[in-house]
């Protein structure tokens, strides 16, 4: 069985693409193509599936054209629409020591000094001119943290935190 822990999200699967099976996926991480991997994790009804790739190619640099295997028609590629793709960890952390932004969403974030948890990564916002984390407190209260290299003090993929030192008051803004 397919742990949550244990894969992390690199995208999502789109429409069908032609009448024999291929998928269109929009991707936030191309691990697929930088480790070699047979397959890729589908989330279906809340449980992670595994499917085995035949091929695949890029369509652009946030979309991949994918052949699963056992995956023979339009309808049956239709039945995976909307799915979200996962990636295993382990097969990235035994061939790269750089961690993706994908692979850290799930990652604690900690005071260096404190040793506080500050929050759990939710997400990576690249989309404004500094990219800022996503962090849910234990309140569930969403803030937003830059992902500056000079906060950053430890990257600890083993036990899933990085921890930070943060100008004084950055916690307090809304």
């Amino acid at each position: 069985m397919i742990r949550e822990e244990s894969v992390y999200r690199i995208g999502v699967i789109g429409k069908p693409h032609g009448v024999k099976g291929e998928v269109s996926m929009s991707f936030t991480d191309d691990a697929f193509d930088r480790v070699d991997a047979d397959y890729l994790v589908l989330k279906i009804e809340g449980i992670f599936v595994p499917f085995f790739m035949e091929e695949y190619r890029f369509k652009s640099n946030e979309t991949a054209l994918i052949k699963f295997e056992n995956i023979d028609s339009q309808e049956r590629a239709k039945e995976l629409t909307g799915c979200e793709v996962f990636f295993p960890r382990e097969l990235v952390q035994e061939l790269t020591d750089e961690l993706s932004w994908a692979q850290i969403i799930g990652f604690q974030l900690v005071d260096a000094q404190s040793c506080d948890v500050i929050g759990t990564i939710v997400d990576v916002d690249e989309t404004t001119i500094n990219t800022l984390f996503v962090v849910e407190d234990h309140q569930n209260n969403e803030l937003l943290i830059p992902a500056s290299e000079e906060f950053i003090k430890e990257v600890d993929a083993d036990k899933k935190t990085i921890k930070v030192t943060l100008p004084q008051g950055i916690l307090d803004l809304e």
